[in-house]
């Protein structure tokens, strides 16, 4: 299946379990490839053949930035969730949030939350 991919779109969200992290928020990152097939846009060069992915930026900046989740899986989930609510042609969507500086006493590079949920027939 053909793919387009949104790679390191740069949000600002108060997720979070620590009350913390909902009250001063911090930078997210969300990753979403989604499957769809592009031989009709490839062909036409038009865009209404294919998924605007401008408008697939601001869906998801829309849900990152709309509301708290105690959890990034939850968060992930809803974008998933939303994107093939939205846009019938895809067939399947992966979607990876990233929490570059997670309130952890350690030194890592964030944490990721990778999913992957298909269209149901």
């Amino acid at each position: 299946m053909d793919k387009i991919k949104l790679s390191r779109m740069q949000f600002f969200g108060n997720h979070g379990v620590f009350a913390e992290e909902n009250k001063l928020g911090q930078r997210f990152y969300v990753d979403v490839e989604l499957a769809v097939p592009l031989d009709k846009p490839g062909l036409s060069d038009h865009i209404d053949d294919t998924i605007n992915y401008a408008h697939v930026f601001f869906k998801v900046k829309e849900i990152v930035e709309g509301r708290t989740y105690k959890l990034i899986e939850a968060l992930a989930e809803n974008i998933a969730s939303e994107l093939l609510g939205t846009y019938t042609s895809i067939h399947e969507v992966t979607v990876r949030v990233i929490k570059p500086h997670p309130p952890f006493p350690v030194v890592f590079d964030g944490v990721t939350v990778e999913i992957n949920r298909k269209r149901a027939n």
